[in-house]
């Protein structure tokens, strides 16, 4: 048994830690790294009492972060999200009661709310993206929903390694949609982690999977547990702790913290940043939905570096005999959509007209960064417009009015980066070669 649940422990644990050190704010990502570390927890419980009743019911928790995880990748309006996510969260809890006061199979009820999860994600397929994704969960369901019943009816080991290796071709699958949905490559960032993994596996592991199997100690037992999951964290989370080490470390000198932190961002996104190409090969729908990402990412540097954008063709001009380091790319993108933004304002003094309405969507809530609709939104050192908007947005526009504009602003500017991204990569007439 030791055998097969040391590896599993490293690996689950870590993939959710890699899941949520790749994007901690993104929910897919959390669910599903609360899925394959409900999955840990359970296989820990598992060998300290096999087959035990606590031990089944912790390995039925991962189907409801599952079903988390997919309902937070379905294209929803604002206000449809918020009804889902509510609802979602008090099935989650109501099936979690009821998971632990059945007995054996019927534990199985823990399906439910994937299935259903599953159900609206296949309504909606052809706006997921990549379009597989829906097929491919759906099959690793049925494995998974297989594999519990075998192990809540047989209580089989065999049944138990299925469970984890299906939870990690989920949690992969979650990673290859999260990067199709920013326009980032995955490959070479995850394989680095995984060596990392793997290191971990072999170095720690080994030497606890021997302890484990001469010793069936329970506190023995969970040290052992502890530690590899204290080291598959910090492989999962390399670049989280290189900071807090850094902060830690390097606390009285801001300076030199800075500069390391840009090196390290260079780093990271030489890792994830797509291959540089022509932008028009993307097509005008990505390119429309990249555009509103950025937007929407305008404050944060680090998404903002991994963005297809940076390869603007008005981003090359403003880098013209300057670096080219992505971080110096990623200013450029951000200078780049301000002025975007900056054209769409009006002329004369501010004002709340509909003439105005995209302009301050994107000023104030994407290029600023302000939450009118904040509970303890701070004006402090805010220019006049920026509080008469607030004040507006406050008082007068409903907060899925607010999204809804900021979606059609958004596409207002993408629209106008992509006719200079077609023309840039139309050759001039004179250069067409006739037949």
């Amino acid at each position: 048994m030791a055998a097969l649940a040391v590896p599993l422990f490293v690996l689950t644990w870590w993939l959710g830690c890699y899941l949520i050190g790749r994007d901690p704010r993104r929910w897919v990502l959390r669910w599903a790294a609360a899925m394959l570390w409900a999955y840990a927890t359970g296989l820990l419980i598992w060998v300290l009492a096999p087959g035990g009743a606590l031990a089944r019911i912790s390995l039925c928790l991962p189907a409801l972060a599952w079903a988390g995880a997919v309902v937070a990748m379905l294209p929803l309006t604002p206000a449809e999200r918020r009804q889902i996510d509510r609802g979602a969260l008090a099935l989650g809890v109501c099936f979690l009661a009821v998971v632990i006061a059945l007995p054996g199979a019927g534990r199985l009820l823990a399906l439910t709310p994937l299935a259903g999860g599953l159900v609206l994600l296949w309504k909606q397929h052809d706006q997921i993206r990549p379009a597989r994704l829906p097929l491919a969960l759906t099959a690793t369901a049925g494995l998974y929903a297989v594999a519990l019943a075998l192990l809540l009816l047989d209580g089989e080991g065999v049944a138990l390694a299925a469970i984890g290796v299906d939870l990690l071709v989920v949690g992969y699958l979650v990673a290859v949609a999260h990067a199709v949905e920013n326009g980032e490559r995955l490959r070479p960032d995850l394989r680095r982690s995984l060596a990392a993994a793997v290191v971990v596996a072999a170095l720690i592991g080994g030497p606890a999977a021997v302890v484990l199997a001469r010793s069936g100690d329970g506190p023995v037992v969970v040290a052992q547990f502890v530690v590899l999951a204290v080291a598959a964290s910090v492989a999962g989370l390399a670049g989280r702790v290189r900071r807090l080490l850094d902060r830690l470390a390097l606390g009285e000198d801001g300076s030199l913290r800075t500069e390391r932190a840009a090196l390290f961002l260079n780093a990271d996104v030489l890792l994830r940043h797509r291959e540089r190409r022509r932008l028009g090969a993307l097509g005008e729908p990505e390119f429309l939905r990249l555009t509103r990402r950025a937007l929407a990412d305008f404050g944060d540097l680090d998404r903002l570096a991994r963005s297809p954008l940076t390869d603007l063709p008005r981003v090359e001009r403003r880098l013209a005999g300057r670096e080219h380091q992505p971080r110096a790319r990623a200013k450029e993108l951000r200078a780049v959509l301000r002025e975007s933004v900056s054209v769409l304002r009006p002329p004369g003094p501010f004002g709340t007209g509909e003439d105005w309405r995209f302009y301050n969507v994107l000023q104030f809530c994407c290029v600023l960064g302000l939450d009118p609709y904040a509970r303890r939104l701070r004006t402090d050192g805010l220019s006049r417009e920026a509080r008469l908007a607030v004040d507006w947005f406050r008082r007068f526009v409903p907060r899925d009015v607010t999204r809804q504009w900021q979606r059609e602003a958004s596409m207002v500017v993408a629209g106008r980066l992509w006719a200079e991204v077609r023309d840039h990569d139309t050759p001039p007439l004179n250069l067409i070669k006739r037949p």
